[in-house]
């Protein structure tokens, strides 16, 4: 039987053919691996160092325990290095260390920057203004004022997440301070801002120090008054050792003066943006989160605080509301004085006021602002 010409003869095996599958085969094998490593390996972590301005007792717990668990929850995408007050840099030098990539975020009292910036006096409570920590949420999360907050880091090439709450300022004293008149002469620690220039108005010597000086400067008499957080830090941080009095609003207004003093998380803009979308919206929704437990787990610490306060022998003293009456009126043309300054100021405080005299809240009447102007809107 004859063969089909067409028919290819199969090719003869020779080393050098043998050689080649074998080279192509072993090419393969080790290219495949590779492949499968480029396809599955995640990549490295993103690590933010974020300094707080806590310098100790249960608010920078909570901070620290926030930031360690950040790696979990992101799942393994994104690291918080948590850093104490002073760690890295002093608490007024955070801003500059954020934005010239110093550290990549900090968790500072957003009224320490309103020597820079104007506005940030209202980005968090100032005298007689909102009283309630839900008012501000509105305020940020219903009205705009979390867009135009970050429209106006932008310009500091940062990016402000959002807010923090913590609770109500209270005030420190070696002498009992039972009305204004008691604050006239006193040497008194402030955070600076409207708040310093309310008491100078009453007739404080006001100074401006970090949380982490308060202690020293009681201790050695450079201050006689201190205006700092709530019950629980300030127990922890020994001010019940070198004071003997506590005063406050009149029942139901624990401090006049700072009644939502507000934190917030800042990274510089540079990392924000570098940050893939899925992360972004994760870390926003974190610090939302993250300032209800904060808030609520500091209001719980403050509690077993006044007990320890009690059992100190320290003294609690109150304002009355002839007094709240008396810094209103100290207060209002410190409102406008400081909305005038720039427009991102005028535009955050009329939302504010607005808010204020609605009939929502009904804190601020016609005649309380009569006269008084604003000059940008």
């Amino acid at each position: 039987m004859k063969k089909d010409k067409t028919e290819k003869a199969p090719k003869k095996t020779t080393r050098r053919n043998y050689l080649k599958k074998g080279v192509a085969v072993a090419g393969a094998a080790a290219v495949a691996p590779t492949l499968f490593n480029i396809r599955t390996a995640k990549s490295a972590p993103i690590t933010w160092r974020i300094q707080t301005s806590w310098p100790g007792g249960i608010g920078l717990d909570i901070f620290r325990e926030w930031c360690n668990g950040i790696q979990e929850k992101s799942g393994g995408e994104l690291i918080f290095k948590p850093f104490t007050a002073k760690d890295v840099v002093g608490d007024f030098q955070l801003f500059d260390a954020v934005k010239n990539g110093v550290l990549e975020g900090m968790n500072p009292f957003t009224i320490y920057w309103a020597g820079r910036m104007p506005a940030s006096v209202f980005l968090t409570s100032y005298p007689m203004g909102m009283r309630n920590p839900h008012e501000w949420d509105v305020f940020y999360y219903g009205l705009g004022g979390i867009e135009i907050t970050r429209d106006l880091f932008a310009q500091f090439d940062m990016y402000y997440v959002g807010p923090i709450h913590h609770g109500p300022n209270i005030i420190h004293s070696k002498v009992p301070i039972r009305s204004i008149e008691d604050f006239r002469g006193r040497k008194m620690r402030v955070p600076g801002g409207m708040v310093a220039e309310l008491f100078t108005a009453a007739g404080a010597k006001t100074t401006l120090l970090p949380g982490s000086e308060i202690f020293p400067a009681l201790e050695k008499g450079t201050i006689d008054v201190a205006d700092y957080v709530g019950p629980a830090v300030n127990y922890a941080l020994g001010f019940h050792q070198v004071t003997k009095y506590i005063s406050m609003g009149p029942a139901g207004f624990m401090s006049i003066y700072q009644p939502v003093d507000l934190m917030d998380l800042t990274v510089g803009m540079k990392v924000w943006n570098e940050l893939p979308q899925h992360l972004k919206t994760f870390v926003e929704m974190e610090v939302h989160s993250y300032s209800d437990i904060h808030h609520a787990k500091i209001q719980k610490a403050d509690q077993d605080a006044w007990v320890k306060f009690e059992e100190a022998g320290t003294i609690v003293t109150r304002l009355k509301e002839d007094d709240v009456a008396a810094f209103t009126k100290l207060a209002v043309p410190l409102w406008y004085k400081w909305a005038n300054r720039d427009k991102y100021a005028a535009k955050v405080f009329k939302m504010q006021l607005d808010y204020m005299m609605s009939g929502s809240l009904g804190y601020v009447t016609p005649e309380m602002i009569k006269g008084q102007q604003l000059k940008f809107v």
